[in-house]
């Protein structure tokens, strides 16, 4: 023993080295000099010491206490010593690092920290063991068996055995992109959420665009619901935007979801079909839920088949709420609007594309990323009080009915751009997990009684998906903010919590962490303003909820001609598909009330007589505000009219007219569209006057449909060549039955005739998307050809069935 270590500060000392038990009265400040484990307990002593009681505890209780949430309590540790771990912390390694910085989660950051780039890099196991041969199993010799002791083939095959998960339930099918959204002004007005705080504030996002019925190899353009979902990384948190590109649903309680899902998913007793809802189970559940009536006009429209993700709509679906600094709360619906207009495919067109394609969204928007242009849209609020919800013929609480834009405009706030596409589409796109649930500061939920129920499932399925509780520690799923709280173990937890606290309130963790309280913290808001609804505890709906047709009428009344005339084609398709005739009846007899002149139509395609009105929930729906709404059509919404980005066919064969097809070639990468030169076989073709021009797709592997425009080319040898191959008369007829902008340059007129395509609209109308040019007249042909393609298509021309 030293001279100056008395048997207390030895005893002190040895104490400290002891995790069983500890003397009765607290070590002599003396006996931490020099001694790291006496000083962790004189410290933690301390700390402790300084938190006598949990004085926030009477604020706990009562009505009066319920909006003053106060912050933790705190008491600043003497050193670093009592919120370790170990003491051994300070030896560092390789693999340990060394100690985290105070106030830190070092598993939060960019995913630049858990990327991998192996060039220049040996093979090696998941141990890292460099591997000296890939390529054969070890064998007892030459030609003898497989050893079992082959850990390295055990390994690899073990992990490929493992490596798929189980897939969502809906919006298995998905891709995803990163990027950022930009605030145009604050909006601290209304709400104090991180993303609207001030003009220009950006905030990191990944969005997951998906269908909902198709499972994950699926195709992508199935008439479908599509999924929209943002992941706003805020400096507050994660805020997960989960909607739809349908701003309205089938169903109003979440009660009704596992039998919605069950019945458009394929039937059971043979799992099929995929990826529709042209079933029997389908229009028999709806045909009972004439709530539905409304989605169904806008899964019957061109909205169901989006010409792409980059040209489709978003919408958060339910009413959520903004909330304040001063805790005034607003109700708020979301929109995201597309710069390049709101496209969709017509229908033939998507079962073509389906099997020529199956991953044709997919694709667009992995190459339009690629490309540099970078897909973008307008987040739009309409923001509204309690008071005005109350006056609404409807219930915002209902999710099977929007909000028409000329009682609530839509008020743009920022915009959103996706300008980066996943390094890896597993670690991604597919693990990426949103919820209802994940919002920030500034946000709060309605008593929708669908959201409700969204806020429990998508939590759940997460859990089983991705096999257990610590999803949100995946790269993809974590926050930029830093996480901290008192959750530990199970499966596949990453994050390597330092101490021994897991629990609130402390002391021996100097009552870290703590909660935020109310001053920054979230709040839940309250109460409604005007609370004279009954607290009994039942299983009803509110009488509006029962008024199941104004809507459904009020959208198909907004549409075109053309549209009401698709969706007309929709139901007749669909319910072709239904075997059951009684199944058919009830869902013409639920559109009598919404849409009579449609369910008249779609009576007289189905050769069935018309049947007597369904009867209603509400015979007297209070009188709306709105009978048409023009924003509801597709058409409302057509973008710049520019076609940048917009696919071109451009047919050649040896012998083309060269300069006018480098003239288009060139007018088209300038206005940003994508021409594509196609022939009957890849390779080099040579022009009339010694050009030579590379065919990089054919006829065969690229048809037709998968393009927005087409050019038939000039030159004698090359239209023969081309009128001798079957594909050119079905290339040039699916891009005129599909209504797309036809350019023929000289003698590919002759291609017209041959294809039986007229060159006026069937009413004998200029058709303004058929533009014939000789050489002499390219330029003017060409600058035609460009305009007319950004109008998408050319209804006009339309017949059903079609004629040509």
């Amino acid at each position: 023993m030293a001279k100056k270590d008395t048997p207390e500060l030895v005893a002190a000392r040895a104490a400290a080295r002891n995790t069983d038990s500890a003397p009765s009265q607290p070590a002599p400040p003396a006996a931490g000099a020099g001694d790291a484990p006496a000083q962790k307990a004189i410290d933690t002593q301390a700390m402790a010491a300084g938190m006598p009681a949990n004085v926030n505890k009477a604020l706990e209780y009562g009505a009066a206490n319920a909006a003053v949430s106060p912050a933790g309590v705190t008491v600043a540790p003497p050193s670093r010593l009592p919120g370790a771990s170990t003491l051994s912390e300070i030896n560092d390694s390789d693999k340990t690092g060394s100690v985290v910085p105070e106030g830190l989660n070092a598993a939060i950051g960019t995913l630049d920290r858990v990327r991998v780039d192996s060039t220049g890099q040996v093979l090696t196991t998941n141990q890292g063991v460099p591997l000296a041969d890939n390529q054969n199993s070890l064998k007892a010799g030459a030609r003898g068996p497989a050893l079992l002791e082959d850990f390295i083939l055990r390994e690899k095959i073990t992990h490929f055995d493992h490596e798929r998960i189980p897939e969502r339930i809906v919006h298995a099918r998905g891709s995803g992109a990163h990027g950022f959204f930009e605030a145009y002004e604050p909006l601290t007005k209304y709400t104090k959420a991180a993303p609207f705080k001030e003009a220009g504030k950006v905030t990191p996002v990944f969005v997951r665009f998906s269908t909902v019925a198709g499972e994950r190899g699926s195709k992508d353009t199935a008439r479908d619901v599509r999924g929209f979902a943002v992941k706003f990384y805020t400096d507050e948190g994660n805020w997960d935007l989960v909607g739809n590109n349908i701003p309205v649903f089938f169903i109003q309680d979440a009660m009704k979801f596992p039998d919605l899902v069950h019945a458009v998913k394929p039937e059971p007793h043979n799992q099929m079909p995929q990826a529709a809802s042209a079933h029997d189970t389908f229009w028999d559940f709806v045909s009972l839920m004439p709530e539905s009536t409304h989605m169904l006009m806008w899964q019957m429209s061109d909205r169901a088949i989006p010409r792409s993700y980059r040209m489709m709509q978003g919408f958060g679906v339910h009413t959520f709420r903004l909330v304040n600094e001063a805790g005034e709360s607003f109700l708020v619906k979301f929109h995201w609007q597309p710069k390049l207009g709101t496209h969709s495919l017509v229908w033939e067109e998507a079962v073509k594309i389906s099997g020529a394609d199956p991953d044709f969204h997919r694709r667009d928007l992995w190459e339009a990323i690629e490309a540099g242009e970078y897909p973008e849209w307008e987040l739009g609020l309409q923001i509204f009080t309690e008071e005005q919800a109350e006056q609404f013929s409807f219930d915002i609480l209902d999710a099977t009915k929007l909000i028409p834009e000329e009682l609530v405009p839509v008020q743009i706030v920022g915009r959103m751009v996706l300008n980066r596409n996943p390094d890896n589409f597993f670690a991604e796109t597919e693990q990426v997990a949103f919820c209802t649930a994940h919002i920030v500061p500034g946000l709060d939920f309605t008593n929708d009684p669908l959201l409700a129920g969204r806020i429990h499932s998508y939590v759940d399925t997460q859990i089983s998906r991705l096999g257990g509780p610590n999803f949100h520690e995946l790269p993809i799923n974590a926050p930029i903010a830093q996480v901290h709280n008192n959750q530990r173990d199970g499966m596949h937890r990453q994050a390597i919590n330092r101490g021994r606290v897991a629990y609130e309130p402390n002391s021996l963790a100097g009552g870290c962490p703590f909660q935020a309280g109310a001053a920054q913290g979230f709040m839940s808001v309250a109460r409604r303003i005007d609370a004279t609804e009954s607290a009994d505890k039942v299983r009803i709906k509110p009488e509006k909820f029962a008024d199941h047709y104004t809507q459904a009428r009020l959208f198909f009344e907004s549409q075109t001609d053309v549209e009401k005339a698709h969706i007309g084609n929709a139901f007749r398709f669909e319910l072709s598909k239904v075997t059951v005739p009684a199944i058919r009846q009830r869902v013409v007899a639920s559109l009598l009330n919404a849409a009579p002149d449609l369910a008249q139509r779609v009576a007289q395609d189905l050769g069935m007589d018309l049947p007597a009105p369904l009867s209603k929930a509400l015979e007297t729906p209070a009188a709306p505000e709105v009978e048409a709404s023009p924003a509801l059509s597709l058409m409302a919404r057509p973008g710049d009219g520019g076609i940048r980005t917009r696919k071109v066919a451009v047919l050649i064969d040896h012998g083309v007219e060269g300069a006018s097809l480098q003239k288009l070639v060139s007018s088209l990468f300038a206005a940003g569209a994508i021409p594509r030169l196609i022939a009957a076989r890849l390779g080099t073709y040579v022009g009339a006057g010694g050009e030579k021009f590379e065919a990089d797709a054919t006829m065969e592997n690229s048809p037709g449909f998968l393009f927005d425009a087409l050019v038939l080319p000039d030159g004698a040898k090359a239209v023969e060549a081309l009128d001798a191959d079957a594909h050119t008369l079905e290339f040039l007829r699916d891009q005129y039955w599909h209504c797309k902008t036809i350019l023929a340059f000289g003698a590919s007129e002759a291609l017209l005739g041959e294809a039986q395509i007229p060159l006026t609209m069937p009413d004998g109308a200029v058709d303004p998307g058929l533009i014939l040019v000789d050489a002499a007249g390219a330029d003017e042909g060409i600058a035609s050809f460009i305009a007319a393609m950004g109008a998408h298509r050319h209804f006009g021309r339309e017949n059903d069935p079609p004629k040509v």
